[in-house]
């Protein structure tokens, strides 16, 4: 006889895990506390229930985050849980360092002044500034919030300001940013361009880990295929079923390639619009061309979405559609692209500036399409990861044809060093294991 596996529960397993980190968190006895968070997982969430429940518990509370957008929109989140709590925001000197939204919440105290801000429950700010505050008594915990993003050195800096921390991050995302090359320190324990989380288990390998199991933000179409290709180690599962979403367009398709796509996408998850190969300049007009014509029949067709947010279809407005591109130039060629065909408020940037934001429906120019070679910067999982994980109903890829056979003439030439952590998944791994569900689902166009 076989017994059947139980059913997932989604909110009981994020709920479980949530409760065992929380309980290591304030009452466990190690120095930090790790958490993996996959795309879409309620990371914010969690820093945020963390964060109320620390104060409650009467424990001075500083959150480091890397960004000045990352720090308000956590100080905003705090805000509408909680708004009897006294929250301190250290910003710099700049005439722009924080959301001037912030003006409005009688809670929360600004100041580029540490001093000013000394014995509110929770304080916040960036990486970068915390590294400028001195002598000054340390905070009973830390919260450090995209820790995966955040450079050893920077938690060096900051790392005498507090006892205890909980740091939180996405494994899968794109490597810290480093202005400066680190070759010379590659292999090393302490090497400064590492992430922090990277350092900090090299040195303190029994600290307790935890990771959130849930995406909410990926459909059930994308969360195997982002966890199979990205998380093979601490593999995840979509929040919601099969059934759950729905995406339809009010305006039957013309037969062309994008309205082929669309539909594509709209009934899978998933599209793939391959141009036919060849090698073209970084910003290759006709790749470009095809991405804007693709968010222009997006938003002609009337799309509409279906989700557990809404039973009632809710309109796929611009301002729930990104483009996703690996160059600045990319980008600002799309933009201008979009404006000729009358597009607005369609969300246009990198993989870096996208990492972290949600959006309904993602139109994404491939790293390789159109390249001679295939460098580091182009295998970069986290970039890949970035862009096929910030959808919740539909990914569409446009690309050329031949990027697989660019893979497989082009194997890996960085220098092997003793010591290095080995990257698992690697970009060409990643990169076949995405081109092959892709490939279920691609369109051909021929402009």
């Amino acid at each position: 006889m076989t017994i059947p596996e139980p059913r997932f529960d989604p909110s009981a397993e994020a709920g479980r895990a949530t409760d065992g980190i929380l309980a290591d968190t304030l009452h466990g006895t190690s120095r930090g506390v790790v958490v993996d968070s996959p795309p879409g997982a309620g990371k914010s969430t969690l820093v945020v229930r963390a964060a109320l429940e620390l104060a409650a518990a009467g424990r001075p509370l500083m959150v480091v985050a890397q960004t000045n957008a990352q720090v308000d929109d956590l100080v905003l989140r705090l805000a509408e849980k909680e708004p009897g709590l006294e929250v301190g925001r250290l910003h710099s000197s700049d005439s722009d360092a924080y959301d001037k939204a912030l003006d409005d919440l009688a809670n929360v105290r600004k100041s580029a002044k540490p001093g000013e801000l000394t014995g509110l429950p929770v304080v916040l700010s960036t990486s970068a500034k915390w590294a400028h505050v001195k002598n000054v008594e340390p905070w009973a915990h830390a919260i450090v919030d995209e820790a995966y993003q955040m450079r050893s050195d920077s938690l060096l800096a900051v790392a005498g300001l507090f006892e205890r921390a909980l740091f939180v991050g996405d494994p899968g995302q794109l490597d810290p940013f480093s202005v400066v090359g680190a070759e010379q320190w590659a292999g090393l324990s302490y090497d400064p361009s590492a992430s922090a989380v990277s350092t900090l288990l090299a040195h303190n390998p029994e600290l307790p880990q935890h990771r959130l199991p849930v995406s909410w933000r990926l459909p059930a179409s994308a969360a195997p295929l982002v966890s199979d290709a990205f998380y093979p180690y601490t593999p995840f599962r979509s929040g919601t079923g099969p059934g759950d979403r729905k995406l339809s367009f009010s305006v039957a398709s013309d037969g062309s390639g994008p309205d082929r796509v669309l539909d594509e996408a709209a009934e899978s998850g998933w599209g793939l619009l391959e141009l036919p190969a060849r090698t073209t300049p970084r910003t290759d007009p006709e790749a470009v061309g095809a991405v804007a014509l693709v968010v222009r029949r997006l938003l002609d067709r009337g799309g509409a979405a279906v989700s557990e947010r809404s039973e009632t279809p809710a309109p796929l407005t611009p301002d729930r559609v990104a483009v996703g591109t690996a160059h600045r130039d990319q980008a600002a060629a799309v933009r201008a692209a979009l404006a000729r065909l009358g597009v607005t408020g369609v969300t246009v940037d990198t993989a870096n500036r996208l990492q972290g934001r949600e959006y309904d429906v993602t139109v994404v120019l491939h790293p390789l399409s159109g390249r001679p070679d295939a460098t580091a910067f182009h295998l970069e999982t986290g970039r890949l990861c970035v862009l096929a994980s910030r959808h919740r109903h539909a990914c569409i890829v446009v690309c050329r044809a031949g990027v697989a056979d660019l893979l497989d003439e082009h194997p890996s030439t960085e220098p092997v060093r003793l010591g290095a952590a080995v990257s698992f998944p690697d970009g060409w791994e990643a990169n076949h294991a995405v081109l092959s569900h892709l490939a279920e689902h691609r369109v051909p166009w021929r402009p």
